[in-house]
Protein backbone atom coordinates (compact mmCIF):
# COMPACT_ATOMS: atom_id res chain seq x y z
CA UNK A 1 0.00 0.00 0.00
CA UNK A 2 1.64 3.54 -1.28
CA UNK A 3 0.46 6.91 0.26
CA UNK A 4 -0.25 8.11 -3.71
CA UNK A 5 -3.24 5.83 -3.36
CA UNK A 6 -4.36 7.06 -0.30
CA UNK A 7 -4.29 10.78 -1.80
CA UNK A 8 -5.30 9.38 -4.86
CA UNK A 9 -8.46 7.72 -2.57
CA UNK A 10 -9.53 11.06 -1.05
CA UNK A 11 -8.90 13.20 -3.68
CA UNK A 12 -11.31 11.40 -5.63
CA UNK A 13 -14.06 12.01 -2.51
CA UNK A 14 -13.36 15.30 -2.24
CA UNK A 15 -13.74 16.29 -5.99
CA UNK A 16 -16.86 14.35 -5.92
CA UNK A 17 -16.15 10.59 -7.56
CA UNK A 18 -14.55 12.49 -10.79
CA UNK A 19 -11.39 10.91 -11.60
CA UNK A 20 -10.81 13.45 -14.54
CA UNK A 21 -11.18 16.82 -12.07
CA UNK A 22 -9.01 14.32 -9.50
CA UNK A 23 -6.32 13.88 -12.26
CA UNK A 24 -5.93 17.43 -13.06
CA UNK A 25 -5.84 18.53 -9.81
CA UNK A 26 -3.06 15.95 -8.48
CA UNK A 27 -1.27 16.86 -11.92
CA UNK A 28 -1.54 13.16 -13.20
CA UNK A 29 -3.50 11.45 -15.84
CA UNK A 30 -6.68 9.54 -15.41
CA UNK A 31 -5.29 5.86 -16.21
CA UNK A 32 -2.88 6.66 -13.55
CA UNK A 33 -5.47 7.43 -11.18
CA UNK A 34 -7.46 4.61 -12.15
CA UNK A 35 -4.73 2.05 -11.92
CA UNK A 36 -3.65 3.02 -8.29
CA UNK A 37 -7.10 2.84 -7.07
CA UNK A 38 -7.37 -0.90 -8.69
CA UNK A 39 -4.00 -1.90 -7.14
CA UNK A 40 -5.14 -0.99 -3.90
CA UNK A 41 -8.63 -2.76 -4.17
CA UNK A 42 -6.63 -5.67 -5.03
CA UNK A 43 -4.34 -5.98 -1.93
CA UNK A 44 -7.12 -4.88 0.12
CA UNK A 45 -9.63 -7.41 -0.91
CA UNK A 46 -12.48 -5.08 -1.41
CA UNK A 47 -14.22 -2.94 -3.88
CA UNK A 48 -14.34 0.75 -2.56
CA UNK A 49 -16.03 2.07 -5.16
CA UNK A 50 -19.50 1.59 -6.48
CA UNK A 51 -19.25 1.43 -10.42
CA UNK A 52 -21.42 1.79 -13.26
CA UNK A 53 -19.33 1.07 -16.29
CA UNK A 54 -16.07 2.93 -15.46
CA UNK A 55 -18.06 5.49 -14.04
CA UNK A 56 -18.08 5.49 -9.80
CA UNK A 57 -21.49 6.57 -8.65
CA UNK A 58 -20.42 6.02 -4.97
CA UNK A 59 -18.58 4.51 -1.96
CA UNK A 60 -19.71 0.77 -0.94
CA UNK A 61 -19.97 0.13 3.10
CA UNK A 62 -16.15 -1.18 3.29
CA UNK A 63 -15.39 1.51 0.85
CA UNK A 64 -16.60 4.36 3.25
CA UNK A 65 -14.44 2.67 6.07
CA UNK A 66 -11.77 2.58 4.43
CA UNK A 67 -11.75 6.42 3.06
CA UNK A 68 -12.55 7.70 6.84
CA UNK A 69 -8.85 5.42 7.55
CA UNK A 70 -6.98 6.99 4.42
CA UNK A 71 -7.88 10.23 5.52
CA UNK A 72 -6.87 9.96 9.34
CA UNK A 73 -3.58 8.58 7.54
CA UNK A 74 -2.88 11.53 5.76
CA UNK A 75 -3.30 14.06 8.58
CA UNK A 76 -0.90 12.25 10.87
CA UNK A 77 1.04 12.30 8.21
CA UNK A 78 0.52 16.23 7.85
CA UNK A 79 1.46 16.80 11.42
CA UNK A 80 4.71 14.46 11.37
CA UNK A 81 5.93 17.04 8.29
CA UNK A 82 4.54 19.75 10.65
CA UNK A 83 6.74 18.28 13.71
CA UNK A 84 9.72 17.84 11.36
CA UNK A 85 9.37 21.38 10.22
CA UNK A 86 9.49 22.85 13.71
CA UNK A 87 12.16 20.84 14.77
CA UNK A 88 14.10 22.21 12.14
CA UNK A 89 13.02 25.73 11.24
CA UNK A 90 11.65 26.90 14.17
CA UNK A 91 10.51 30.30 12.78
CA UNK A 92 8.87 29.82 9.52
CA UNK A 93 6.31 28.23 8.14
CA UNK A 94 2.34 28.41 7.11
CA UNK A 95 -0.56 29.34 9.02
CA UNK A 96 -4.24 28.67 7.31
CA UNK A 97 -6.93 30.82 9.01
CA UNK A 98 -10.89 30.03 7.88
CA UNK A 99 -12.95 32.09 9.26
CA UNK A 100 -16.42 34.35 8.01
CA UNK A 101 -15.98 37.18 6.40
CA UNK A 102 -17.37 39.23 9.11
CA UNK A 103 -14.60 38.05 11.52
CA UNK A 104 -11.38 38.85 8.93
CA UNK A 105 -12.88 42.10 8.22
CA UNK A 106 -13.60 42.95 11.46
CA UNK A 107 -11.72 40.39 14.24
CA UNK A 108 -8.86 39.55 13.07
CA UNK A 109 -6.84 42.56 11.26
CA UNK A 110 -5.35 43.74 14.51
CA UNK A 111 -4.14 40.49 15.49
CA UNK A 112 -2.49 39.70 12.33
CA UNK A 113 -0.90 42.48 11.67
CA UNK A 114 0.61 41.82 14.90
CA UNK A 115 1.54 38.20 13.95
CA UNK A 116 2.97 39.16 11.10
CA UNK A 117 5.35 41.45 12.30
CA UNK A 118 6.32 38.87 15.07
CA UNK A 119 6.71 36.47 12.21
CA UNK A 120 7.67 37.73 9.34
CA UNK A 121 8.78 34.51 8.02
CA UNK A 122 5.35 32.57 8.55
CA UNK A 123 3.27 32.42 5.40
CA UNK A 124 -0.20 33.46 6.38
CA UNK A 125 -3.22 32.68 4.64
CA UNK A 126 -6.88 33.61 5.34
CA UNK A 127 -9.64 31.18 3.68
CA UNK A 128 -13.34 32.65 3.78
CA UNK A 129 -16.77 30.36 4.09
CA UNK A 130 -20.22 30.20 5.89
CA UNK A 131 -19.32 28.89 9.54
CA UNK A 132 -20.18 24.74 8.16
CA UNK A 133 -17.57 25.18 5.46
CA UNK A 134 -15.04 26.67 8.49
CA UNK A 135 -15.25 23.90 10.35
CA UNK A 136 -15.24 21.61 7.30
CA UNK A 137 -11.83 22.86 6.11
CA UNK A 138 -10.28 22.70 9.81
CA UNK A 139 -11.70 18.95 10.15
CA UNK A 140 -10.44 17.77 6.93
CA UNK A 141 -6.71 19.74 7.76
CA UNK A 142 -7.34 22.06 5.29
CA UNK A 143 -7.04 25.29 7.67
CA UNK A 144 -5.22 25.16 10.99
CA UNK A 145 -7.80 27.20 12.68
CA UNK A 146 -11.01 28.04 12.48
CA UNK A 147 -12.57 31.53 13.42
CA UNK A 148 -16.46 31.52 13.31
CA UNK A 149 -19.74 31.52 15.16
CA UNK A 150 -22.63 29.13 15.71
CA UNK A 151 -22.05 25.85 13.46
CA UNK A 152 -18.37 25.69 13.93
CA UNK A 153 -19.17 24.71 17.50
CA UNK A 154 -21.18 21.49 16.79
CA UNK A 155 -18.76 19.93 14.46
CA UNK A 156 -17.46 16.84 17.24
CA UNK A 157 -13.78 16.89 15.27
CA UNK A 158 -13.00 20.23 16.51
CA UNK A 159 -11.63 21.88 19.90
CA UNK A 160 -13.71 24.68 19.84
CA UNK A 161 -13.03 27.54 22.64
CA UNK A 162 -14.94 30.72 23.02
CA UNK A 163 -13.29 34.01 21.38
CA UNK A 164 -15.69 36.61 22.56
CA UNK A 165 -19.50 37.69 22.36
CA UNK A 166 -20.91 40.19 19.95
CA UNK A 167 -24.22 41.40 19.43
CA UNK A 168 -26.56 42.98 16.34
CA UNK A 169 -27.48 46.49 15.31
CA UNK A 170 -29.75 47.98 12.75
CA UNK A 171 -28.41 50.04 9.92
CA UNK A 172 -30.66 52.32 8.11
CA UNK A 173 -30.45 55.74 6.06
CA UNK A 174 -29.94 58.50 8.66
CA UNK A 175 -33.54 60.19 7.78
CA UNK A 176 -35.48 56.51 8.63
CA UNK A 177 -38.81 56.68 10.03
CA UNK A 178 -37.30 54.12 12.77
CA UNK A 179 -35.36 56.54 13.90
CA UNK A 180 -38.13 58.52 15.09
CA UNK A 181 -40.78 56.06 16.58
CA UNK A 182 -38.74 55.68 19.59
CA UNK A 183 -37.70 52.32 21.55
CA UNK A 184 -36.56 49.25 19.13
CA UNK A 185 -38.81 46.34 19.14
CA UNK A 186 -39.22 43.33 17.18
CA UNK A 187 -42.63 44.11 15.83
CA UNK A 188 -40.99 47.43 14.08
CA UNK A 189 -38.12 45.60 12.47
CA UNK A 190 -40.66 42.92 10.73
CA UNK A 191 -42.76 46.17 9.57
CA UNK A 192 -39.54 46.78 7.06
CA UNK A 193 -37.42 45.34 4.21
CA UNK A 194 -34.71 43.35 6.17
CA UNK A 195 -31.02 42.88 4.44
CA UNK A 196 -29.56 40.25 6.54
CA UNK A 197 -26.42 37.60 7.19
CA UNK A 198 -27.13 34.73 4.88
CA UNK A 199 -27.87 31.51 6.87
CA UNK A 200 -29.27 33.84 9.93
CA UNK A 201 -32.48 33.03 9.46
CA UNK A 202 -32.39 29.17 8.80
CA UNK A 203 -34.21 26.77 11.18
CA UNK A 204 -32.67 26.88 14.46
CA UNK A 205 -30.78 30.23 13.90
CA UNK A 206 -30.83 32.67 17.18
CA UNK A 207 -32.01 35.17 15.36
CA UNK A 208 -34.51 33.08 13.62
CA UNK A 209 -35.84 31.74 16.59
CA UNK A 210 -36.21 35.33 18.55
CA UNK A 211 -38.66 36.15 15.83
CA UNK A 212 -40.81 32.77 15.61
CA UNK A 213 -40.62 33.08 19.47
CA UNK A 214 -42.29 36.52 19.01
CA UNK A 215 -45.07 35.42 16.65
CA UNK A 216 -42.99 37.72 13.91
CA UNK A 217 -41.89 36.52 10.32
CA UNK A 218 -39.02 39.55 9.47
CA UNK A 219 -39.76 40.36 6.19
CA UNK A 220 -36.03 39.40 4.23
CA UNK A 221 -35.65 40.92 1.14
CA UNK A 222 -31.93 40.09 0.87
CA UNK A 223 -29.06 37.76 2.69
CA UNK A 224 -25.61 37.93 2.14
CA UNK A 225 -22.32 36.66 3.75
CA UNK A 226 -20.63 40.20 3.59
CA UNK A 227 -21.24 43.43 5.86
CA UNK A 228 -19.79 45.58 3.43
CA UNK A 229 -22.41 43.99 0.58
CA UNK A 230 -25.13 44.79 3.25
CA UNK A 231 -24.01 48.47 4.00
CA UNK A 232 -24.55 48.87 -0.28
CA UNK A 233 -28.01 47.67 -0.25
CA UNK A 234 -29.16 49.58 2.74
CA UNK A 235 -27.44 52.85 1.35
CA UNK A 236 -29.73 51.82 -1.96
CA UNK A 237 -32.78 52.31 0.01
CA UNK A 238 -33.60 48.36 -0.64
CA UNK A 239 -34.58 47.47 3.68
CA UNK A 240 -32.68 48.13 7.06
CA UNK A 241 -30.07 45.72 7.69
CA UNK A 242 -29.12 43.82 10.78
CA UNK A 243 -25.91 43.33 11.16
CA UNK A 244 -23.07 42.52 13.66
CA UNK A 245 -22.20 45.58 15.94
CA UNK A 246 -18.13 45.43 15.37
CA UNK A 247 -19.54 45.83 11.39
CA UNK A 248 -20.60 49.35 11.76
CA UNK A 249 -18.08 52.40 11.75
CA UNK A 250 -19.24 55.82 12.88
CA UNK A 251 -16.68 57.48 10.49
CA UNK A 252 -16.35 55.06 7.48
CA UNK A 253 -20.30 54.28 7.48
CA UNK A 254 -21.23 58.05 7.78
CA UNK A 255 -24.35 57.77 5.31
CA UNK A 256 -26.04 55.11 7.65
CA UNK A 257 -27.38 55.51 11.22
CA UNK A 258 -27.26 53.07 13.94
CA UNK A 259 -29.73 51.63 16.35
CA UNK A 260 -28.19 49.14 19.02
CA UNK A 261 -30.44 45.84 18.69
CA UNK A 262 -28.63 43.60 21.54
CA UNK A 263 -32.03 43.85 23.36
CA UNK A 264 -33.54 41.84 21.56
CA UNK A 265 -31.13 39.46 20.61
CA UNK A 266 -29.01 37.42 22.83
CA UNK A 267 -25.17 37.66 22.45
CA UNK A 268 -23.61 35.41 19.85
CA UNK A 269 -20.24 33.52 20.83
CA UNK A 270 -17.28 33.32 18.00
CA UNK A 271 -15.50 30.21 18.25
CA UNK A 272 -11.99 29.28 17.95
CA UNK A 273 -11.48 25.89 15.98
CA UNK A 274 -9.01 23.21 16.09
CA UNK A 275 -8.52 19.67 15.10
CA UNK A 276 -8.58 17.46 17.80
CA UNK A 277 -4.71 15.73 18.14
CA UNK A 278 -3.30 17.89 15.29
CA UNK A 279 0.37 18.81 16.06
CA UNK A 280 0.45 22.65 17.14
CA UNK A 281 3.87 24.71 15.83
CA UNK A 282 5.05 27.01 18.44
CA UNK A 283 3.49 30.47 16.06
CA UNK A 284 -0.07 28.52 16.60
CA UNK A 285 -0.16 29.59 20.18
CA UNK A 286 1.03 32.82 19.76
CA UNK A 287 -1.47 34.07 17.09
CA UNK A 288 -4.05 32.19 19.31
CA UNK A 289 -2.63 34.21 22.55
CA UNK A 290 -2.74 37.30 20.43
CA UNK A 291 -6.35 36.60 19.54
CA UNK A 292 -7.63 35.63 22.89
CA UNK A 293 -4.89 36.89 25.66
CA UNK A 294 -6.49 34.21 27.84
CA UNK A 295 -5.57 31.40 26.36
CA UNK A 296 -2.36 30.41 26.77
CA UNK A 297 0.14 28.01 26.11
CA UNK A 298 -0.66 25.89 28.88
CA UNK A 299 -4.42 26.47 28.55
CA UNK A 300 -4.44 25.31 25.30
CA UNK A 301 -2.07 22.06 25.65
CA UNK A 302 -4.60 21.52 28.82
CA UNK A 303 -7.56 21.66 26.33
CA UNK A 304 -5.79 19.84 23.60
CA UNK A 305 -5.13 16.57 25.84
CA UNK A 306 -8.55 16.09 27.04
CA UNK A 307 -10.53 13.45 26.06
Amino acid sequence: MKLLQLRYLTEIVNQGLSISQTAVTLHTSQSGVSRQIQLLEQELALQIFQRNGKRLTGLTAPGEIIVAHAKKVLLALDDLKRAGEELSHQDRGNLIIATTHTQARYFLPVPVRQFTSDWPNVALSIHQGNPAQVADQVARGEADIGIASEAIAENPALLCLPCYEWNRCIIMPKRHPLLKAGPLTLAKLAAYPLITYDFAFTGGSLVSKVFNEAGLTPNIVLSAIDADVIKTYVKLGLGIGLVATMAYDAKTDSELAMLDASHLFPPTTTYLGLRRNSFMREYFYDFIHLLVPALSRKVLLKALLQP
